[in-house]
């Protein structure tokens, strides 16, 4: 049998005669769907910002990122999740150059974040580090 969750995923097995039967059956299609959403089976929006920050104000940089900037984006509940990676073998740039991954459910998300709370963001990190850093953004879907 195959029925409709309300999430839009389409579920089959044997409908349940029982209802305990009938939670187990609700608890594995809601644990599907999860997983689903979660390990990237469905497509998210990944927003992409490279930094290169000088290395004289690098290690405080770093701190305040992880400290501070990277919790206020996600405070924002437009972002799952973000990762910060290290670009190898960017030694002769004269700084260290960083990819920070949010990544977003919809595209909606993202056009809601650029309008009310991007602006406002972006400004704090270039009065705190003007002239120090250069950056760019990128939007990236996963496939």
């Amino acid at each position: 049998m195959q029925w409709m969750h309300e999430s839009g995923f389409v579920h089959y097995g044997v409908m349940a005669l029982t209802d305990d039967t009938l939670k187990k059956q609700l608890v594995i299609s809601s644990t599907l769907d999860f997983f689903l959403l979660h390990h990237k089976l469905v497509p998210m929006i990944i927003y992409n910002v490279t930094v290169n920050i000088n290395h004289d104000v690098h290690d405080e940089w770093l701190q305040w990122m992880k400290a501070v900037h990277i919790p206020d984006v996600l405070n924002t509940g437009m972002f799952v999740e973000s990762k910060m990676l290290r670009l190898l073998g960017d030694e002769d740039s004269g700084g260290t150059t960083y990819a920070i991954q949010y990544t977003l459910n919809t595209m909606q998300d993202y056009e809601r974040y650029q309008k009310e709370f991007a602006p406002s963001l972006q400004k704090e990190v270039a009065d705190r580090y003007k002239d120090k850093f250069v950056a760019f953004r990128t939007l990236l879907e996963t496939v």
